[in-house]
């Protein structure tokens, strides 16, 4: 495993400057750099992550990036859904996502008995039903053949797909 990120600096800067955000404080974008380290475990599908008094179970949802993964929290019915579900723009348009995969890793946590939806990204308060609708938007777009690279933004009630 090469450590390579496949997006340029320069590229995650300006997403990163794009929006308005809270960064930490402190935050300097001129000393941003990529963690370029080679990862001292690789987490696979089903794996579980044993915190002693809590357990998470890795589910593995490439779309957004290949290696892209969830964690579910059974006991609690926590999803922490990293760049897969939250309220925003969820980007399918990098050369390294996959919308078809997208759309099915949503369709896969979408089984799962969630009873809270923790994001990695902008509001933490999103209600459980946003996992049904981004499935219903995906699903949309599949049908009228947009789930290609290129085919634009796409607006729902509470969130965009750019693909």
């Amino acid at each position: 495993m090469s450590g390579n990120f496949p997006i340029s600096l320069n590229i995650v800067k300006d997403n990163l400057m794009y929006r308005p955000c809270d960064f930490p404080e402190g935050f300097n974008i001129n000393n941003y750099n990529i963690f370029q380290g080679v990862p001292s475990k690789i987490l696979n599908d089903g794996d579980i992550i044993d915190l002693s008094t809590r357990q998470l179970k890795v589910i593995h949802t490439p779309g957004h990036s290949p290696g892209h993964c969830c964690f579910y929290e059974r006991d609690r019915g926590y999803l922490y859904s990293g760049d897969l579900i939250y309220k925003g723009c969820l980007d399918a348009f990098y050369p390294t996502t996959n919308p078809q995969l997208f759309m099915e890793s949503v369709q896969k946590v979408q089984l799962l008995p969630i009873k809270k939806v923790l994001p990695a990204h902008h509001q933490l308060d999103i209600s459980v039903e946003i996992v049904d609708k981004i499935a219903d938007g995906f699903k949309e777009l599949s049908s009228m053949g947009k789930l290609k690279h290129g085919s634009g933004i796409f607006s729902f009630r509470d969130f965009q797909i750019h693909i």
